[in-house]
């Protein structure tokens, strides 16, 4: 498994872990890909999270997600979120597919981009977040990956495979 991918779930691991929001509104999120700038997952629907602030929730998560795949572990705090409904996110059962798109990322914000499609496909809502990461970037635990997110090559790689 590539570094940014091990990275990535490793920080995912660390929200869930603390037993927050995200333990609460989706243990069960799934990470499929993870390369410098991008992650993709999916989450199956479930009767208690059938609602827009899924969406929401999930344009902040996946948001700080898309900063973990540039090597931050502390991926900051929220500025600025927002989401826009296009249809329905589906039905109990029905599993949800989300990439987060790193769009910009400087010494003090970084702004992303959240995609949510059905099984079929077709995008059902998409979002925004914008991060501030300016005491974040300096974390001990931050690494610097390779351009392909291959291999670590600044800080420690840990295993978590």
């Amino acid at each position: 498994m590539a570094a940014c991918m091990r990275f990535t779930r490793r920080v995912w691991n660390s929200f869930i872990t603390n037993k927050g929001h995200d333990a609460q509104c989706f243990p069960q999120l799934v990470i499929k890909s993870a390369v410098p700038g991008a992650v993709e997952v999916s989450l199956k629907v479930e009767q208690y999270n059938i609602h827009g602030g899924l969406i929401l929730s999930l344009t902040d998560t996946l948001g700080s997600l898309a900063v973990a795949t540039k090597g931050h572990y502390m991926t900051g705090v929220s500025t600025d979120i927002g989401t826009s409904f296009v249809r329905p996110a589906g039905r109990v059962g029905d599993t949800l597919h989300a990439k987060a798109v790193l769009t910009g990322m400087g010494k003090q914000l970084a702004y992303t981009r959240v995609d949510f499609t059905n099984p079929e496909g077709e995008l059902v809502a998409y979002g925004y977040h914008t991060k501030y990461v300016g005491r974040s970037s300096s974390h001990p635990e931050n690494v610097k990956f390779s351009e392909d997110g291959e291999t670590v090559i600044e800080g420690v790689d840990h295993d978590v495979d």
